[in-house]
């Protein structure tokens, strides 16, 4: 059950902010974490991990951060709040030409992606399969995988298409005739994929397509990963990411940061819900039909 309820305002860490939150990304482990899918310790738990405010406290300890800063800020717990506390390592400045619904938008499904295509070791000139495009990790991974020099092709609904067209990929329409349309648009096959789908059809397609089964991951189906093969990856299990894939996980929120001051990466907001509709975000997330990403605004 989701309830909003009134609590203290927390404290900032020794080496930390508390933040303002003026906006906090809605991500899909979220709903598996209220559904106590995730081990995640006794429950009441704040949801959220990430957002993006205002610093309106500082810790004794804190050099890098002042009241007034505004950042944009990753791995939190409780981030669907009006305030919470970050530590200083879980935090970049907020540019002005980055909106704050934005910024809040981008820590899981941009560290997602980007580690995913880092564990690939994916190069120019090679070309990537990504299913469920048109969602905030394949977006990401899109535009990721673009930047590098890779040709991409998406699985997506039609009426996504225009818009993983404007992200420089080739989409496709998943359902029957799926491994057809795919062998049309690339008779050559893949060099890697990534599925934010998982499933049977995006998992068959992706072991027939992809030349080396080792260069398939999925971070969705990842309990049928080492049956088939392929690789998972999921930040919201110990054990399933190395120290380094963390690391560009964390990496990931600098980068996109920057490239969205310059121009160079968009982010589509999918709805926004205030603070007291949280249960309805939710249940617009577990459609798994959402393009961009959702977020609250409190």
């Amino acid at each position: 059950m989701l309830e909003v309820v009134d609590v203290e305002r927390p404290a900032p860490p020794d080496d930390g902010v508390v933040i303002e939150v003026r906006a906090a990304g809605v991500n899909p482990v979220d709903t598996k974490v209220r559904r106590g899918l995730r081990g995640n310790g006794p429950l009441p738990i704040g949801l959220g991990s990430d957002a993006a405010g205002v610093v309106v406290a500082v810790g004794p300890a804190t050099t890098r951060w002042t009241v007034g800063d505004e950042v944009v800020a990753r791995g939190l717990t409780g981030a669907y709040a009006t305030h919470v506390a970050a530590g200083s390592a879980h935090l970049v400045r907020r540019p002005p030409a980055l909106g704050h619904t934005q910024g809040a938008a981008i820590g899981v499904p941009a560290g997602t992606a980007y580690q995913v295509l880092r564990s690939l070791k994916l190069t120019e000139g090679e070309a990537l399969l990504v299913h469920a495009g048109s969602g905030g990790v394949g977006q990401a991974a899109v535009q990721f995988a673009r930047l590098w020099g890779a040709t991409v092709v998406a699985t997506a609904r039609p009426a996504n298409h225009d818009r993983l067209r404007a992200l420089g990929a080739t989409p496709v329409a998943y359902g029957e005739g799926l491994l057809d349309r795919l062998r049309r648009v690339a008779p050559g096959g893949f060099d890697a994929t990534l599925d934010a789908a998982g499933t049977d059809e995006a998992l068959l397609t992706s072991l027939t397509l992809t030349r080396d089964p080792d260069r398939i991951a999925t971070v969705v189906a990842v309990e049928q990963a080492a049956t088939l093969g392929i690789r998972a990856f999921s930040g919201s299990r110990p054990g399933w990411l190395s120290d380094e894939e963390r690391a560009w996980r964390a990496e990931a929120l600098q980068v996109t940061v920057d490239l969205a001051r310059q121009d160079r990466f968009s982010i589509e907001i999918a709805a926004g819900y205030p603070l007291d509709a949280v249960a309805e975000a939710h249940r617009h997330s577990e459609t798994t039909h959402v393009r961009g990403k959702i977020v609250l605004v409190p």
